[in-house]
């Protein structure tokens, strides 16, 4: 359960980055059932999906493979999803598991590039800093420089 105290900036966490693509290219790249799942993750992660439903209520229960093998189960719960501007959801430790965090995605345009913001709020400031430590915000650009390489694709 996500703390509900005046801590909030020490539990959080934003990786921005600016990708050289339309908005609406990013955004069918994020929000697509098959294609979510061939970028998503850090640099040697590949995904395995359960069940997708990438929609305001939809879910994402998914396993995140290592390079070294190891299986991480993960569980998007989707509040929210407004259409090429943001996407709001809960990140579970597996499906139906403890929740790790809340997420805001945004999506805007600049000069024909997208520039996207991703906002975790971590469960407490403990699991904040546990991600930190291991490096979360490198492994979310190692993320949204996937994205990036397979908008880039032509």
């Amino acid at each position: 359960m996500i703390e509900e105290t005046g801590d909030e900036a020490e539990r959080t966490m934003v990786v921005e980055r600016t990708i050289a693509a339309a908005r609406s290219k990013v955004w069918a790249a994020w929000i697509n059932e098959e294609t979510l799942p061939q970028w998503w993750g850090p640099d040697g992660f590949t995904c395995r999906t359960k069940r997708i439903n990438l929609r305001s209520r939809g879910e994402w229960v998914f396993d995140m493979i290592g390079p070294d093998g190891t299986v991480y189960p993960n569980h998007h719960l989707y509040r929210d999803i407004v259409p090429e501007d943001s996407i709001d959801y809960v990140l579970l430790w597996g499906e139906n598991g403890p929740e790790h965090a809340r997420v805001h995605v945004s999506f805007s345009e600049r000069d024909g590039a997208t520039h996207i913001v991703m906002t975790m709020v971590f469960a407490s400031i403990e699991e904040c800093r546990k991600a930190m430590d291991m490096g979360a915000a490198e492994l979310g650009q190692q993320t949204l420089g996937k994205l990036e390489a397979f908008v880039s694709r032509p």
